[in-house]
């Protein structure tokens, strides 16, 4: 038995402790239910193997050499002193690194390339931090002393680094994720200027950076049969898989990805970079599997961010609120080859508010950065900071309640392609939030607190709701248990989780009776955890899986005239007390272990896939939520603390409360750090990243955080599996707008621009 087998028979099942007795009766009511994450023991007590902690033998370490100019090419690289260090295995430069071909892009079929440039194939430097040498050593500090014993000359080339110089050169992309980049109805422009009450302002956000509390690591293991296995931390196996087959020119029944574990990704980890592709190249060159692990400062160098945005809201209304124009445009950055063009902030306007006129425009701009990827709601987070800002500032011109102006200005149909809402309760988001947090508009700077000054503030929450084709594959076993099976990925979310819980209630089985195996890209395809999407697009594949499996079961205990089930047809059948039963004669049925004993088969294994569904193009299918924040701002300092915070949300039914308000709530942490406190600073003369570190690129800690309460609908969307809606990323999405409005409510001062620093507010 190899290593790597004997690695993967530890790591990738995980079956859950006993739970309490199922309920009795066909519902077992799983579903719905605040179960605790079945890997969350294993995390807590330190037992859950990630990416750069698996043991694999004779194992050589890698490090990367980054770009120190933002354009041109490499003159000399002299790496003399550093092949002679002790312990040096090889030094690979674009001068020996082994040939590659383009990677496929993020979003062409199953790839995830984050450019279509493969690495360290010439002496062109595109961006500050782009990987221009690694050396693979046997220990890492062998690996990075050497690494810094290597010497550089460039030829610079002239750069574009500067995000407002470029906006003169910007375009308009040919689409925003499939939809039109320019949209027109009727003259808002000019119903602008005929409004009575109009608001027309600027916003803008920074850079932001990934930080997840795991560095990106990679191991790269080549087989004699010239197959690859790698363990990776990705939250897209599927698609590693087809990256790294088609970079290395492989079969892909020749590459493996696993990655049971990943320590947080937000996006970040949703691509392939450089640095997977060097490593696997490293330990083609050394003939030993090679381990590589970021350090923090080149995650900031080496992998992309979110871009930053600037961004028109205008609008225009009549003295009863009704908005008569809305206008949203403006710039995001990317570069040439990146896979993530443009950020797509103008996707909540399209869809969330109806007025009689719309302008909605977005054009990109290229830089010579680090391609820009997928950070957490990539698009919607920033746009509903712009556009929740500008309805609060319109309600206090109107002195209406920002609570009331939003229900207001309800649309009854999509507003900007009229199409049916599948599942709308906005309204009652608002209104339930309203009543839990309390809320009581009040004027501007009119509360205070000794030196603090109080303010609330409320914003929409808005994500779309997305399901990608997916399989599984499920095997229901002679002893009464069964085993789902999906690539599908593990970042936290609770995916083991919710899968196991589903799988029992459409099984009829007790919940520690089922088991989970995923985070392989041998087992049945998933899509990237990402967008918000796996939950919904795995337990539809399950589904497949689970009717299909039942319907073999049940032929073959039809094909015996002494099972209670002969003759019973399918859609007269339901699963209970582990086993198939007729809904109209209950005593008649037979449990699966029966059934597979009796025909001595050790098992029945089907595998299913669940594609596109047709309700993502006949209906308009979104999650929404109510954001309500409580600020106090210190009256000498500037110091802004969140004191209170509420999410009140729409997504549909929610399959498990305890998972789901964890991700709210780290979705509602994630934007505090975007209002208050994230920044990457970007030096605009050399191109560089000038604060890549977690002591100065500063995340919110413990002390930055309230108590956060979470509340939600749980109304099911009938045109969806299992009623749900994503929660993933929709946390995020008008937090810093709530924030903001709630600093204006304390302090009078409205601020267009994050961070909301002290600075901007003495």
């Amino acid at each position: 038995m190899s290593i790597l087998t004997k690695i993967m028979e530890t790591v990738v099942q995980f079956v859950p402790d006993k739970a309490p007795d199922p309920l009795i009766g066909n519902k077992h009511g799983y579903v719905g239910k605040p179960l605790s994450r079945v890997d969350g023991q294993l995390k807590v007590k330190g037992e859950a193997t990630f990416t750069a902690e698996f043991k694999v033998e004779n194992i050589a370490h890698a490090a990367i050499v980054c770009a120190a100019i933002a354009k041109g090419k490499i003159t000399k690289i002299d790496v003399s002193e550093a092949e002679k260090a002790h312990g040096v295995l090889a030094v690979i430069t674009h001068e020996n690194a082994p040939k590659m071909k383009k990677p496929p892009i993020f979003g062409v079929g199953n790839g995830a390339g984050a450019n279509d440039r493969p690495p360290m194939q010439s002496e062109e430097i595109f961006y500050d931090g782009q990987p221009i040498a690694v050396v693979a050593a046997e220990t890492l500090d062998q690996a990075e002393y050497a690494a810094s014993l290597i010497r550089v000359e460039y030829e610079e080339a002239e750069i574009s680094v500067s995000f407002d110089a470029a906006k003169a050169d910007a375009k308009t992309p040919p689409n925003i994720m499939g939809e039109p980049a320019e949209l027109k109805i009727g003259d808002a422009e000019d119903a602008l200027q005929a409004a009575a009450f109009k608001v027309d302002n600027i916003y803008k956000t920074p850079r932001y950076n990934h930080n997840a509390i795991e560095p990106h690591p990679l191991i790269a293991v080549w087989s004699e049969d010239d197959s690859l296995n790698v363990f990776d931390a990705s939250q897209f196996v599927t698609g590693g898989k087809e990256t790294y087959a088609a970079v290395f020119g492989l079969d892909k029944e020749k590459v493996r990805v696993i990655a049971p574990f990943v320590g947080g990704g937000f996006g970040g980890k949703g691509s392939i970079w450089d640095y997977n592709l060097l490593c696997i190249a490293a330990a083609k060159v050394v003939g030993r599997p090679v381990k590589m692990v970021l350090s923090r400062e080149n995650v900031f160098r080496a992998v992309g961010g979110r871009t930053p945005s600037e961004q028109r809201v205008a609008l225009g209304a009549g003295n009863d609120g009704k908005f008569s124009a809305i206008i949203q445009s403006g710039f995001t950055a990317t570069t040439e080859h990146s896979a993530f063009q443009a950020e797509q902030f103008t996707f909540p306007v399209r869809h969330l508010y109806k007025a009689e006129n719309f302008y909605i425009g977005q054009k990109i701009v290229n830089l010579d950065t680090v391609p820009n990827t997928f950070m957490r709601a990539p698009g919607e987070s920033i746009g509903t900071f712009a556009l929740e800002s500008a309805i609060d500032e319109l309600a206090y011109e109107l002195n209406i309640d920002p609570v009331e102006l939003r229900k207001i200005n309800e649309p009854e149909k999509d507003p900007t392609n009229e199409k049916e809402f599948s599942m709308r309760n906005l309204v009652e988001a608002y209104k339930r939030g309203a009543e839990k947090f309390g809320w009581d508009w009040q004027k501007p700077n009119s509360q205070r607190d000794g030196k603090w000054l109080v303010g609330q503030g409320v914003a929409t929450a808005f994500y779309p709701f997305y399901r990608m084709p997916a399989s599984a594959r499920v095997r229901i076993q002679a002893d009464g248990s069964a085993v789902v099976m999906a690539a599908a990925h593990e970042m936290g979310m609770g995916t083991a989780t919710v899968q196991i819980q589903h799988a029992a209630e459409r099984l009829g089985l007790p919940i520690d009776k089922v088991s989970f195996e995923y985070g392989n890209s041998n087992l049945p395809d998933s899509p990237v955890a990402g967008g918000s999407n796996q939950t919904a697009s795995i337990v539809a594949a399950v589904t497949a899986a689970t009717e299909k499996a039942l319907q073999e079961l049940l032929a073959l205990a039809g094909d015996d005239y002494d099972s209670p089930l002969a003759n019973v047809k399918y859609e007269d059948t339901e699963t209970r007390d582990g086993g198939i039963f007729s809904k109209t004669e209950p005593s008649k049925g037979e449990t699966y272990e029966s059934i597979l004993k009796r025909i001595k088969q050790e098992y029945v294994e089907v595998e299913a896939a669940a594609p596109m569904p047709l309700e993502l193009m006949k209906y308009s299918m979104f999650s929404y939520g109510a954001q309500f924040a409580e600020v106090r701002v210190n009256v000498e300092t500037g110091e802004v603390r969140v004191s209170r915070f509420l999410g009140s949300f729409d997504c549909g039914k929610i399959i498990n409360p305890k998972t789901a308000s964890s991700q709210f709530r780290g979705g509602i942490i994630m934007g505090i750090g975007m209002a208050l406190t994230e920044e990457t600073l970007f030096d605009e003369r050399r191109g560089r990243i000038m604060n890549p570190s977690l002591a100065e690129y500063h995340v919110p800690v413990n002390l930055d955080v309230p108590k956060i309460e979470i509340i939600y609908n749980d109304i099911p969307d009938e045109h969806t599996p299992l009623g749900l809606r994503g929660v993933g990323e929709i946390g995020i999405t008008g937090v810093a707008a709530a924030i903001a409005n709630a600093i204006f409510s304390a302090t009078g001062k409205r601020i267009r621009e994050l961070p909301i620093t002290l600075d901007k507010l003495l």
